[in-house]
């Protein structure tokens, strides 16, 4: 089985949408389901459909955030000890060497990364430019504007 790496705060943000999927979601559209049923009709009863595609939805969705949290790697990025490399979880100051511009990237896992948030997937082009680095060591990374050229300034584990 293929282990996922998740961040701890990567994974509890994947168990509180899961406890909200069960505790919340699943019983307001058994509720939808009953309410439209008690219309009459079902063949021709929109908001029965509706709430049967619903609950699809939260079914579907139940059952990958299982999956996701059951084949998960926990990774607790204050626990690591890789010597000032650059690895899973690791919190990244860069230095864009084009521009000069300083930018602060964690890397995470797929279902975490939010670039607005300065969360990179371990699977961007960028990331796995950075993976084994050191501070002051260059990373070139392939974009579609070409080879842009990133100097680690610091790796941290926060």
């Amino acid at each position: 089985m293929i282990k996922t790496p998740l961040t701890l705060k990567g994974a509890e943000l994947l168990r509180e949408e899961l406890h909200r999927m069960k505790t919340v979601e699943r019983p307001s559209v058994i509720a939808a389901i009953a309410e439209a049923r008690s219309h009459g009709d079902l063949s021709e009863n929109a908001e029965y459909d509706a709430a049967k595609e619903r609950q699809g939805f939260v079914e579907g969705r139940i059952k990958e955030l299982e999956g996701k949290l059951a084949t998960a790697q926990i990774i607790d990025p204050t626990l690591l000890d890789a010597d000032g490399r650059c690895v899973f979880a690791a919190t990244v100051d860069l230095e864009d060497l084009e521009t000069g511009d300083n930018v602060t990237y964690q890397i995470v896992g797929d279902d975490e990364a939010d670039l607005k948030a300065g969360k990179i997937s371990i699977s961007s082009p960028i990331a796995r430019a950075l993976i084994g680095k050191y501070a002051g060591d260059v990373a070139e990374v392939q974009a579609p504007g070409g080879i842009r050229e990133y100097e680690v300034i610091e790796v941290r584990y926060v």
